[in-house]
């Protein structure tokens, strides 16, 4: 039986924060991404695919807010604007992975599945958003948008600028992930929990309806890959490897560290919120919960021997 990995692609893989965003843009991040997916399939994995939306959901959200105040279209809350990137995002990746594999004369299905992630409406991320979306701006141009939406907007840690922040709650439970897993046990490819999920919670007993959030992808696509029983996990990024002291002279990047190395610099403030310190809890939970290793690296690694930084567990 082929091995099963869960491959969640980063933001870079669908949008670059130099670009405009036009599909061509984003259809050739995509296409350039899923060649790396090939030597994965080459060497007998079957693949669950997750990404994030976080630019895609932010500018959304934009077109809504513009629409309403221009048209007196009634916008939409976010966990509908998750759900239309999702079909978005996954159109992309199923059109662009399927270009690929035709030029290597591989057949295969890929189904996307637009997926909800239940979440607990009482998490008290609620009370602190952390989880940036849409583009970047000045600071000048974060506290106009402050004063005026009421929205919060927090700095990015490498210094590109602000981003709106939202509510970023665990998630709880993800549906159909058996489905997820039979069919990508069935040697089919699956694009699922894409943005994190569409957060969702009960309301009067067993009521679902959508809430305001954008759940952490990693931590989503970690989830499922415990539960569909990964036996790898990848996280893609734009970095080749995970690096402590990251932008100091310090610097040093990893190549294998243990689940209580990762806990430790986690401690220390090595990594940062909205950045690297959700993937690498990301990568302990999956650990922690049966999966043999994670990998977090750059597309352009995928397949290569000793690729990125390993989290396993001792």
């Amino acid at each position: 039986m082929n091995k099963l990995a869960v491959v969640a692609f980063g933001g870079n893989a669908l949008l670059r924060s130099n670009q405009k965003g036009t599909i061509s843009e984003q259809e050739a991040n995509v296409y350039e991404t899923c060649t790396h997916l090939v030597d994965l399939i080459k060497n007998g994995y079957d693949i669950v695919i997750g990404h994030g939306n976080g630019p895609q959901v932010g500018n959304v959200l934009l077109q809504h807010e513009a629409g309403e105040k221009i048209f007196g279209i009634p916008k939409l809350p976010i966990d509908v604007c998750v759900a239309e990137t999702q079909g978005s995002i996954g159109y992309m990746i199923e059109q662009q992975l399927r270009n690929v594999l035709y030029k290597e004369d591989m057949e295969r299905d890929i189904i996307t599945m637009i997926t909800q992630v239940l979440v607990d409406k009482d998490d008290p991320a609620f009370e602190n958003p952390t989880k940036p979306i849409g583009p970047y701006y000045s600071k000048s141009e974060a506290e106009i948008l402050q004063k005026e939406n009421g929205d919060k907007f927090a700095e990015d840690p490498r210094g590109r600028g602000w981003r709106k922040v939202v509510a970023s709650p665990r998630p709880v439970r993800i549906n159909n992930r058996k489905t997820i897993e039979k069919i990508a046990r069935d040697g089919q490819i699956v694009v699922a929990v894409g943005g994190g999920g569409i957060p969702v919670h009960y309301v009067e007993g067993k009521r679902l309806e959508g809430i305001d959030a954008v759940i952490d992808k990693d931590l989503a696509s970690s989830m499922l890959a415990s539960q569909i029983r990964a036996d790898e996990f990848y996280i893609l990024t734009d970095i080749s490897k995970v690096f402590i002291h990251f932008n100091t002279p310090n610097q040093k990047a990893l190549d294998r560290i243990t689940v209580k190395e990762a806990k430790q610099y986690l401690k220390e403030g090595q990594f940062t919120e909205g950045s690297m310190a959700p993937k690498i809890r990301a990568a302990i939970e999956f650990i922690e919960n049966g999966g043999k290793r994670c990998i977090i690296t750059q597309a352009a690694d995928l397949g290569k021997p000793n690729c990125g930084t390993r989290i396993v567990l001792n």
